[in-house]
């Protein structure tokens, strides 16, 4: 056993009302702009966002060599509109059933089940975002992915609060 925390807790602040970060964490239209590592798009994300509500989401590379795609799955523990928002994840195959992470490539040392916390609060107009996934550790590719897609979240959410549509 090692003392390596297994999680990662990311905090962002974003240029945009808390309303609208929810609805990029829970509408499917608008999560599939955002999530994902750069390179990678979101061409299923079904979201059942309710307790005891499913998720999957299918993440995609499309490159010159070859497509990959990876596929997770979860439920919904907690959701308290627009404030928190807990729900696992687990890496599936296309029809939802969970695999072992290791057949994917990942650490032996992976979980099966990670769990997602993401908590929102109000900053003058503005939303503070902190994210936790335990079982994804400091220094990952996982880490790596969620920093790249809050990158592309705050791109978008600044740019849908600035619209007038």
């Amino acid at each position: 056993m090692n003392d390596q925390q297994n999680w990662i807790r990311i905090e962002r602040e974003f240029d945009a009302p808390i309303d609208l970060v929810w609805q990029m964490w829970t509408d499917p239209e608008l999560f599939k702009r955002w999530y994902g590592p750069n390179g990678m798009s979101v061409p299923v994300a079904e979201l059942d966002v309710a307790v005891g509500g499913t998720r999957k989401v299918c993440m995609a590379m499309q490159s010159p060599e070859r497509a990959m795609s990876m596929w997770f799955t979860g439920v919904y523990k907690e959701v308290s509109p627009p404030n928190r928002l807990v729900y696992t994840e687990s890496i599936c195959d296309e029809a939802g059933n969970i695999i072992s992470p290791k057949s994917m490539g990942m650490p032996d040392d992976f979980p099966d089940i990670t769990e997602v916390i993401v908590e929102l609060s109000d900053v003058g107009g503005k939303t503070r975002m902190v994210m936790v996934h335990v079982g994804v550790t400091e220094g990952t590719a996982g880490a790596g992915g969620w920093n790249q897609a809050f990158d592309k979240l705050a791109k978008l959410a600044a740019s849908q609060a600035g619209s007038t549509d």
